[in-house]
Protein backbone atom coordinates (compact mmCIF):
# COMPACT_ATOMS: atom_id res chain seq x y z
CA UNK A 1 0.00 0.00 0.00
CA UNK A 2 1.15 3.15 -0.81
CA UNK A 3 0.79 4.79 2.88
CA UNK A 4 3.07 1.84 3.94
CA UNK A 5 6.08 2.78 1.82
CA UNK A 6 9.21 4.36 3.83
CA UNK A 7 9.56 3.68 7.55
CA UNK A 8 6.97 1.28 8.43
CA UNK A 9 6.59 -1.07 11.21
CA UNK A 10 7.35 -5.01 10.54
CA UNK A 11 4.26 -5.81 12.34
CA UNK A 12 0.45 -5.31 11.59
CA UNK A 13 0.10 -4.51 15.33
CA UNK A 14 1.52 -1.41 16.52
CA UNK A 15 0.44 -2.30 19.89
CA UNK A 16 2.44 -5.47 19.90
CA UNK A 17 5.42 -3.32 18.90
CA UNK A 18 5.09 -1.09 21.35
CA UNK A 19 4.82 -3.82 24.08
CA UNK A 20 7.40 -5.36 22.70
CA UNK A 21 9.77 -2.19 22.56
CA UNK A 22 8.90 -1.54 26.06
CA UNK A 23 9.44 -4.75 27.58
CA UNK A 24 12.91 -4.86 25.98
CA UNK A 25 13.55 -1.83 27.11
CA UNK A 26 13.64 -2.88 30.77
CA UNK A 27 14.29 -6.65 30.47
CA UNK A 28 17.89 -5.80 31.75
CA UNK A 29 17.09 -3.31 34.41
CA UNK A 30 13.84 -4.08 35.14
CA UNK A 31 13.34 -8.12 34.31
CA UNK A 32 9.95 -7.70 36.22
CA UNK A 33 8.63 -4.70 34.89
CA UNK A 34 9.70 -6.38 31.45
CA UNK A 35 7.40 -9.28 32.46
CA UNK A 36 4.34 -6.77 33.45
CA UNK A 37 4.70 -5.22 29.94
CA UNK A 38 4.42 -8.67 28.03
CA UNK A 39 1.63 -10.03 29.94
CA UNK A 40 -0.56 -6.99 29.60
CA UNK A 41 -3.71 -7.56 28.26
CA UNK A 42 -5.51 -4.36 28.14
CA UNK A 43 -2.77 -2.25 26.42
CA UNK A 44 -4.40 0.33 25.30
CA UNK A 45 -5.74 1.00 28.95
CA UNK A 46 -2.77 0.44 31.22
CA UNK A 47 0.02 1.33 29.13
CA UNK A 48 0.18 4.15 30.92
CA UNK A 49 1.27 2.38 34.11
CA UNK A 50 4.03 0.47 31.74
CA UNK A 51 5.65 3.88 30.77
CA UNK A 52 6.06 5.35 34.07
CA UNK A 53 7.73 2.26 35.40
CA UNK A 54 10.13 3.14 32.63
CA UNK A 55 11.35 6.11 34.25
CA UNK A 56 11.15 4.70 37.63
CA UNK A 57 13.05 2.05 37.05
CA UNK A 58 16.38 4.49 35.77
CA UNK A 59 15.99 6.79 38.93
CA UNK A 60 18.86 6.53 41.26
CA UNK A 61 20.60 3.87 39.20
CA UNK A 62 21.97 5.97 36.03
CA UNK A 63 23.34 2.97 34.59
CA UNK A 64 20.25 1.58 34.53
CA UNK A 65 18.77 4.98 32.92
CA UNK A 66 21.46 4.20 29.93
CA UNK A 67 20.52 0.58 29.57
CA UNK A 68 16.65 1.73 29.18
CA UNK A 69 16.94 4.02 26.74
CA UNK A 70 19.72 2.03 25.09
CA UNK A 71 17.61 -0.98 25.29
CA UNK A 72 14.73 0.39 23.98
CA UNK A 73 16.13 2.49 20.71
CA UNK A 74 17.77 -0.85 19.70
CA UNK A 75 14.10 -2.80 19.93
CA UNK A 76 12.36 0.43 18.37
CA UNK A 77 14.67 0.20 15.58
CA UNK A 78 14.32 -3.39 15.10
CA UNK A 79 10.68 -3.34 15.31
CA UNK A 80 10.73 -0.92 12.15
CA UNK A 81 12.11 -1.78 8.38
CA UNK A 82 11.97 0.83 5.35
CA UNK A 83 10.30 -0.27 2.22
CA UNK A 84 11.35 1.60 -1.10
CA UNK A 85 9.23 1.83 -4.07
CA UNK A 86 9.48 -1.30 -5.93
CA UNK A 87 11.97 -2.90 -4.09
CA UNK A 88 12.07 -5.13 -1.24
CA UNK A 89 12.03 -3.85 2.35
CA UNK A 90 15.10 -3.65 4.63
CA UNK A 91 15.83 -3.53 8.17
CA UNK A 92 15.38 0.66 9.59
CA UNK A 93 19.00 0.37 9.95
CA UNK A 94 20.07 0.03 6.94
CA UNK A 95 17.71 1.98 5.05
CA UNK A 96 20.74 5.29 4.98
CA UNK A 97 22.39 3.36 2.43
CA UNK A 98 19.69 2.02 0.69
CA UNK A 99 19.55 2.77 -3.49
CA UNK A 100 18.35 6.45 -3.70
CA UNK A 101 15.42 7.21 -5.98
CA UNK A 102 15.78 10.84 -5.91
CA UNK A 103 18.86 13.08 -5.59
CA UNK A 104 17.80 16.48 -3.91
CA UNK A 105 19.56 19.56 -4.32
CA UNK A 106 19.55 22.50 -2.03
CA UNK A 107 17.14 25.57 -2.60
CA UNK A 108 18.24 29.02 -0.98
CA UNK A 109 15.87 31.40 0.83
CA UNK A 110 17.95 34.66 1.70
CA UNK A 111 15.60 36.53 4.53
CA UNK A 112 14.75 40.10 3.76
CA UNK A 113 14.66 41.66 7.60
CA UNK A 114 17.27 43.20 9.72
CA UNK A 115 18.03 40.76 12.71
CA UNK A 116 16.53 41.46 15.94
CA UNK A 117 19.10 42.86 18.35
CA UNK A 118 17.69 41.76 21.60
CA UNK A 119 15.77 38.84 22.93
CA UNK A 120 11.82 39.08 22.74
CA UNK A 121 8.98 37.20 24.23
CA UNK A 122 5.18 37.39 23.12
CA UNK A 123 3.24 37.26 25.70
CA UNK A 124 -0.43 37.68 26.37
CA UNK A 125 -0.78 40.96 23.16
CA UNK A 126 3.15 42.61 24.35
CA UNK A 127 6.35 41.55 22.97
CA UNK A 128 8.37 41.43 25.81
CA UNK A 129 11.83 42.90 26.62
CA UNK A 130 14.87 43.97 28.60
CA UNK A 131 12.95 44.09 32.48
CA UNK A 132 9.39 43.13 31.39
CA UNK A 133 11.21 40.16 30.60
CA UNK A 134 12.78 39.43 33.81
CA UNK A 135 10.08 40.31 35.96
CA UNK A 136 7.74 37.54 33.63
CA UNK A 137 10.56 35.43 34.22
CA UNK A 138 10.41 35.63 37.96
CA UNK A 139 6.67 35.72 38.29
CA UNK A 140 6.77 32.27 36.42
CA UNK A 141 9.09 31.12 39.05
CA UNK A 142 7.36 32.37 42.01
CA UNK A 143 4.15 30.29 40.62
CA UNK A 144 5.85 27.38 39.93
CA UNK A 145 4.97 27.41 36.30
CA UNK A 146 9.35 26.72 35.20
CA UNK A 147 11.69 25.77 36.96
CA UNK A 148 14.55 28.22 38.24
CA UNK A 149 17.08 26.73 35.92
CA UNK A 150 14.86 27.42 33.16
CA UNK A 151 14.38 31.24 33.92
CA UNK A 152 18.25 31.20 34.27
CA UNK A 153 19.20 29.35 31.11
CA UNK A 154 16.25 32.61 29.58
CA UNK A 155 18.51 35.69 31.65
CA UNK A 156 21.64 33.99 30.58
CA UNK A 157 20.37 34.11 26.72
CA UNK A 158 19.21 37.57 27.27
CA UNK A 159 22.20 39.31 28.49
CA UNK A 160 23.71 37.29 25.16
CA UNK A 161 22.15 38.43 22.63
CA UNK A 162 24.96 37.97 20.03
CA UNK A 163 24.14 34.12 20.69
CA UNK A 164 21.19 34.11 18.92
CA UNK A 165 22.53 34.21 15.38
CA UNK A 166 23.77 30.89 16.36
CA UNK A 167 26.86 32.07 14.30
CA UNK A 168 29.11 28.72 13.08
CA UNK A 169 25.75 26.48 13.52
CA UNK A 170 23.25 25.14 11.04
CA UNK A 171 19.79 23.85 12.69
CA UNK A 172 18.25 21.38 10.72
CA UNK A 173 14.26 21.88 11.68
CA UNK A 174 12.76 18.74 10.97
CA UNK A 175 9.01 19.53 10.92
CA UNK A 176 9.67 23.60 10.43
CA UNK A 177 6.35 23.87 9.07
CA UNK A 178 5.18 22.98 13.48
CA UNK A 179 3.67 25.80 15.76
CA UNK A 180 6.10 24.52 18.53
CA UNK A 181 9.29 24.72 16.53
CA UNK A 182 12.39 27.17 16.44
CA UNK A 183 11.74 27.73 13.21
CA UNK A 184 10.50 31.31 13.20
CA UNK A 185 12.48 32.37 16.32
CA UNK A 186 15.04 31.19 15.00
CA UNK A 187 14.92 33.49 11.61
CA UNK A 188 14.07 36.42 13.56
CA UNK A 189 17.68 35.82 14.93
CA UNK A 190 19.51 35.92 11.64
CA UNK A 191 20.47 32.02 12.25
CA UNK A 192 21.05 29.57 9.19
CA UNK A 193 18.67 26.82 8.75
CA UNK A 194 17.52 23.91 6.79
CA UNK A 195 13.54 24.08 7.19
CA UNK A 196 12.50 20.23 6.26
CA UNK A 197 8.52 19.42 5.95
CA UNK A 198 6.57 17.63 3.69
CA UNK A 199 6.80 18.50 -0.25
CA UNK A 200 2.58 20.40 0.05
CA UNK A 201 2.23 23.43 -1.69
CA UNK A 202 0.52 24.80 1.53
CA UNK A 203 2.96 23.64 3.65
CA UNK A 204 6.07 25.00 1.85
CA UNK A 205 5.01 28.32 0.92
CA UNK A 206 4.37 28.92 4.50
CA UNK A 207 7.59 27.90 5.46
CA UNK A 208 8.91 30.28 2.11
CA UNK A 209 6.55 33.48 3.94
CA UNK A 210 8.06 33.54 6.85
CA UNK A 211 12.03 32.67 5.25
CA UNK A 212 11.54 35.87 2.95
CA UNK A 213 10.48 37.81 6.11
CA UNK A 214 13.09 36.45 8.23
CA UNK A 215 16.75 37.63 8.64
CA UNK A 216 18.65 34.41 8.19
CA UNK A 217 19.58 31.87 5.60
CA UNK A 218 16.96 29.00 4.71
CA UNK A 219 17.79 25.92 2.86
CA UNK A 220 14.89 23.95 1.78
CA UNK A 221 15.24 20.19 -0.29
CA UNK A 222 14.77 20.60 -3.76
CA UNK A 223 14.38 18.83 -6.74
CA UNK A 224 15.82 20.86 -9.75
CA UNK A 225 19.20 22.33 -9.82
CA UNK A 226 20.81 25.14 -11.48
CA UNK A 227 24.00 25.26 -13.83
CA UNK A 228 26.07 25.78 -10.36
CA UNK A 229 24.50 23.32 -8.32
CA UNK A 230 22.36 25.15 -5.99
CA UNK A 231 19.10 26.62 -6.68
CA UNK A 232 18.45 29.90 -5.32
CA UNK A 233 14.65 31.31 -4.43
CA UNK A 234 14.67 34.91 -5.17
CA UNK A 235 12.08 37.43 -4.97
CA UNK A 236 9.18 36.14 -7.62
CA UNK A 237 11.08 33.32 -8.58
CA UNK A 238 8.98 30.07 -8.44
CA UNK A 239 10.77 26.60 -7.51
CA UNK A 240 8.66 23.95 -7.55
CA UNK A 241 9.04 20.56 -6.32
CA UNK A 242 10.73 22.18 -3.13
CA UNK A 243 10.46 20.54 0.75
CA UNK A 244 10.81 15.92 1.27
CA UNK A 245 8.66 13.21 3.82
CA UNK A 246 10.82 11.99 5.83
CA UNK A 247 9.20 8.91 6.52
CA UNK A 248 9.38 8.35 2.25
CA UNK A 249 12.62 9.91 1.32
CA UNK A 250 14.75 9.29 4.18
CA UNK A 251 17.73 7.94 2.62
CA UNK A 252 17.62 10.61 0.58
CA UNK A 253 17.54 13.04 3.07
CA UNK A 254 20.58 11.99 5.21
CA UNK A 255 22.71 12.13 1.65
CA UNK A 256 21.41 15.41 0.81
CA UNK A 257 22.12 16.83 5.25
CA UNK A 258 25.51 14.88 4.18
CA UNK A 259 26.43 17.31 1.55
CA UNK A 260 26.02 20.43 4.24
CA UNK A 261 28.64 22.03 5.56
CA UNK A 262 29.80 22.88 9.19
CA UNK A 263 28.22 21.56 12.06
CA UNK A 264 24.67 20.50 12.20
CA UNK A 265 22.24 20.78 15.20
CA UNK A 266 19.47 18.01 14.25
CA UNK A 267 16.13 19.30 15.98
CA UNK A 268 13.05 16.93 15.71
CA UNK A 269 10.02 18.96 15.95
CA UNK A 270 7.92 16.93 14.03
CA UNK A 271 4.10 15.49 14.68
CA UNK A 272 1.89 13.23 13.42
CA UNK A 273 -1.20 11.26 14.60
CA UNK A 274 -1.68 7.46 15.70
CA UNK A 275 0.91 5.67 14.50
CA UNK A 276 2.37 7.50 11.45
CA UNK A 277 3.70 9.80 14.46
CA UNK A 278 5.96 6.75 15.51
CA UNK A 279 7.18 6.30 11.59
CA UNK A 280 7.93 10.25 11.60
CA UNK A 281 10.00 9.83 14.83
CA UNK A 282 11.74 6.31 14.08
CA UNK A 283 12.74 8.33 10.72
CA UNK A 284 13.88 11.28 12.68
CA UNK A 285 15.65 9.05 15.24
CA UNK A 286 17.44 6.85 12.26
CA UNK A 287 18.62 10.67 11.08
CA UNK A 288 19.80 11.12 14.46
CA UNK A 289 21.66 8.17 14.76
CA UNK A 290 23.18 8.34 11.14
CA UNK A 291 24.99 11.97 11.99
CA UNK A 292 26.47 11.84 15.25
CA UNK A 293 27.67 8.63 13.90
CA UNK A 294 29.46 9.89 10.71
CA UNK A 295 29.37 13.61 11.41
CA UNK A 296 31.12 13.29 14.68
CA UNK A 297 30.02 17.51 16.70
CA UNK A 298 26.01 17.20 15.40
CA UNK A 299 24.19 18.37 17.91
CA UNK A 300 20.50 16.82 18.90
CA UNK A 301 17.52 18.87 19.88
CA UNK A 302 13.83 17.77 20.99
CA UNK A 303 11.09 19.56 22.78
CA UNK A 304 9.79 16.52 25.44
CA UNK A 305 5.98 16.67 26.15
CA UNK A 306 4.28 18.06 29.60
CA UNK A 307 2.13 15.16 29.15
CA UNK A 308 4.58 12.66 30.02
CA UNK A 309 6.36 11.00 33.11
CA UNK A 310 9.47 12.75 34.78
CA UNK A 311 11.02 12.53 37.74
CA UNK A 312 11.11 15.76 39.66
CA UNK A 313 13.47 17.40 42.09
CA UNK A 314 12.45 17.85 46.27
CA UNK A 315 12.19 21.45 45.49
CA UNK A 316 8.87 21.06 43.41
CA UNK A 317 7.75 18.20 45.44
CA UNK A 318 7.15 20.59 48.07
CA UNK A 319 5.51 22.88 46.32
CA UNK A 320 3.16 21.18 45.81
CA UNK A 321 2.68 19.74 48.84
CA UNK A 322 2.34 23.02 49.72
CA UNK A 323 -0.58 23.45 47.69
CA UNK A 324 -1.99 20.23 48.50
CA UNK A 325 -2.62 21.66 52.01
CA UNK A 326 -3.28 25.25 51.59
CA UNK A 327 -4.94 25.17 47.91
CA UNK A 328 -8.47 27.46 46.82
CA UNK A 329 -10.10 24.05 47.43
CA UNK A 330 -11.13 22.93 51.17
CA UNK A 331 -10.63 19.80 52.91
CA UNK A 332 -14.51 19.30 53.06
CA UNK A 333 -14.83 20.05 49.43
CA UNK A 334 -12.22 18.01 48.00
CA UNK A 335 -12.69 14.93 50.50
CA UNK A 336 -16.27 14.77 49.07
CA UNK A 337 -15.13 14.89 45.72
CA UNK A 338 -12.82 11.99 46.23
CA UNK A 339 -15.59 10.17 48.01
CA UNK A 340 -18.26 11.00 45.21
CA UNK A 341 -15.59 9.73 42.98
CA UNK A 342 -14.53 6.58 44.56
CA UNK A 343 -11.10 8.09 45.08
CA UNK A 344 -10.40 8.47 41.58
CA UNK A 345 -10.17 12.41 41.77
CA UNK A 346 -8.00 15.32 43.18
CA UNK A 347 -5.19 12.94 44.28
CA UNK A 348 -2.26 14.23 45.37
CA UNK A 349 0.47 14.89 43.22
CA UNK A 350 3.10 13.44 45.38
CA UNK A 351 4.10 11.44 48.81
CA UNK A 352 5.40 14.06 51.13
CA UNK A 353 8.69 14.20 51.16
CA UNK A 354 9.92 12.09 47.95
CA UNK A 355 12.86 13.05 46.29
CA UNK A 356 13.00 12.60 43.49
CA UNK A 357 8.82 12.87 42.67
CA UNK A 358 7.67 10.91 39.88
CA UNK A 359 5.13 13.89 37.98
CA UNK A 360 2.91 11.17 35.81
CA UNK A 361 0.96 13.64 33.36
CA UNK A 362 0.70 11.00 30.23
CA UNK A 363 -2.49 11.68 28.77
CA UNK A 364 -5.05 8.38 27.73
CA UNK A 365 -6.74 10.59 25.12
CA UNK A 366 -3.63 10.55 23.32
CA UNK A 367 -2.72 7.25 22.99
CA UNK A 368 0.51 4.82 23.45
CA UNK A 369 1.75 5.91 19.93
CA UNK A 370 2.13 9.03 21.52
CA UNK A 371 3.72 8.20 24.37
CA UNK A 372 6.04 5.83 22.37
CA UNK A 373 7.36 8.26 20.06
CA UNK A 374 7.92 10.99 22.45
CA UNK A 375 9.80 8.29 24.48
CA UNK A 376 12.34 7.50 21.78
CA UNK A 377 13.27 11.35 21.55
CA UNK A 378 14.21 10.80 25.54
CA UNK A 379 16.10 7.73 24.91
CA UNK A 380 18.05 9.01 21.73
CA UNK A 381 18.64 12.16 23.95
CA UNK A 382 20.17 10.04 26.88
CA UNK A 383 21.77 7.96 24.60
CA UNK A 384 23.56 10.17 22.82
CA UNK A 385 24.21 12.81 26.14
CA UNK A 386 25.96 9.27 27.45
CA UNK A 387 28.24 8.86 23.86
CA UNK A 388 29.25 13.27 24.38
CA UNK A 389 26.89 14.32 22.05
CA UNK A 390 25.90 17.95 22.43
CA UNK A 391 21.90 17.93 23.66
CA UNK A 392 19.27 20.05 23.96
CA UNK A 393 16.33 18.61 25.81
CA UNK A 394 13.95 20.57 27.46
CA UNK A 395 10.56 20.44 28.70
CA UNK A 396 7.68 22.64 27.04
CA UNK A 397 4.59 24.24 28.33
CA UNK A 398 1.31 22.45 27.64
CA UNK A 399 0.19 24.97 24.71
CA UNK A 400 -2.94 25.40 23.02
CA UNK A 401 -1.93 24.00 19.50
CA UNK A 402 -4.15 23.03 16.71
CA UNK A 403 -3.17 19.16 17.53
CA UNK A 404 -4.58 19.78 20.69
CA UNK A 405 -7.21 21.58 20.55
CA UNK A 406 -9.10 19.92 18.11
CA UNK A 407 -9.38 17.40 20.60
CA UNK A 408 -12.41 18.83 21.96
CA UNK A 409 -11.63 16.68 25.72
CA UNK A 410 -8.31 18.14 25.76
CA UNK A 411 -9.35 21.82 24.32
CA UNK A 412 -11.85 21.95 27.34
CA UNK A 413 -8.91 20.71 29.81
CA UNK A 414 -6.72 23.38 28.80
CA UNK A 415 -9.11 26.00 29.51
CA UNK A 416 -10.11 24.93 33.09
CA UNK A 417 -6.43 24.52 33.45
CA UNK A 418 -5.33 27.52 35.31
CA UNK A 419 -7.98 26.81 38.49
CA UNK A 420 -5.41 23.81 39.34
CA UNK A 421 -2.54 25.87 39.32
CA UNK A 422 -1.51 25.25 35.33
CA UNK A 423 -0.80 27.86 32.87
CA UNK A 424 -1.52 26.94 29.26
CA UNK A 425 0.56 28.86 26.69
CA UNK A 426 0.01 30.52 23.52
CA UNK A 427 2.14 28.61 20.69
CA UNK A 428 4.21 32.16 19.52
CA UNK A 429 5.33 32.23 23.44
CA UNK A 430 5.99 28.83 23.65
CA UNK A 431 8.54 28.57 20.47
CA UNK A 432 10.12 31.80 21.34
CA UNK A 433 10.83 30.79 24.79
CA UNK A 434 11.91 27.06 24.15
CA UNK A 435 14.32 28.64 21.07
CA UNK A 436 15.63 30.73 23.17
CA UNK A 437 16.26 27.90 25.46
CA UNK A 438 17.53 25.91 22.44
CA UNK A 439 20.23 29.09 22.06
CA UNK A 440 21.32 28.52 25.63
CA UNK A 441 21.96 24.74 25.52
CA UNK A 442 24.04 25.00 22.29
CA UNK A 443 26.07 28.06 23.38
CA UNK A 444 26.12 27.79 27.27
CA UNK A 445 28.49 24.79 27.92
CA UNK A 446 26.24 22.88 29.67
CA UNK A 447 28.05 19.98 31.80
CA UNK A 448 25.51 16.71 32.38
CA UNK A 449 24.34 16.10 35.30
CA UNK A 450 25.03 12.91 37.57
CA UNK A 451 22.13 10.93 36.12
CA UNK A 452 19.62 11.36 33.29
CA UNK A 453 16.30 12.41 34.89
CA UNK A 454 18.42 15.25 36.65
CA UNK A 455 19.24 16.52 32.67
CA UNK A 456 15.59 16.10 32.05
CA UNK A 457 14.10 18.20 35.04
CA UNK A 458 16.94 21.39 34.38
CA UNK A 459 15.50 24.21 32.20
CA UNK A 460 12.04 22.65 32.53
CA UNK A 461 9.30 24.86 31.49
CA UNK A 462 6.24 22.55 32.80
CA UNK A 463 3.66 25.15 33.08
CA UNK A 464 3.00 23.93 36.77
CA UNK A 465 2.15 20.31 36.22
CA UNK A 466 5.32 19.36 38.21
CA UNK A 467 4.16 22.21 41.11
CA UNK A 468 0.20 21.35 41.17
CA UNK A 469 -0.94 20.01 44.39
CA UNK A 470 -2.81 17.15 42.37
CA UNK A 471 -2.17 14.47 39.88
CA UNK A 472 -2.55 15.69 36.67
CA UNK A 473 -5.29 12.74 35.42
CA UNK A 474 -7.03 13.09 38.95
CA UNK A 475 -7.71 16.54 37.91
CA UNK A 476 -7.89 16.35 34.04
CA UNK A 477 -11.85 15.54 34.37
CA UNK A 478 -12.44 18.38 36.50
CA UNK A 479 -10.51 21.17 34.71
CA UNK A 480 -12.62 19.84 31.43
CA UNK A 481 -15.81 20.41 33.41
CA UNK A 482 -15.09 23.63 34.50
CA UNK A 483 -13.59 24.53 30.77
CA UNK A 484 -16.53 23.42 29.16
CA UNK A 485 -18.81 26.92 29.77
CA UNK A 486 -15.91 28.65 28.00
CA UNK A 487 -15.58 26.50 24.49
CA UNK A 488 -19.59 27.30 24.29
CA UNK A 489 -20.29 29.56 21.38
Amino acid sequence: MVSNMGVSFRSESTSAAARAILADALRKADPVGARAVEHETAWRRQYLEHFRRAVEAGVGDPAAAVSIATEGLRSAQAAMEFRPPEADPVPLEAALGARLDQVLHTSTVEGTAAPEAELTLPYRGRRLAGDDLRRQLDDWVARGVVTESCAEAVRTVQARPDWLRLDGDTVVVLGAGAEMGPYRALLRWGADVVALDLPRTDVQERIAGVAVHGAGRVHVPSRIVTENGAATRGEGERVADVGADLVRELPSIAYWLDSLPGRLVLGTYCYADGAQHVRVSMAADALAGHLTAHRPGTALAYLATPTDVFAVPGEDVERSVEAYAHGRAGRLARHGVRVASGGRLLQRNYAPGADPGVCDALVPQQGPNYALAKRVQRWRATVARHEGATVSLNVAPATRTRSVVKNKALAAAYAGAHRFGVEIFDPATSNTLMAALLVHDLRAGVTPESEPWMDEARGAAHGGLWTAAYHPRSALGLAAVLGMGSLLP
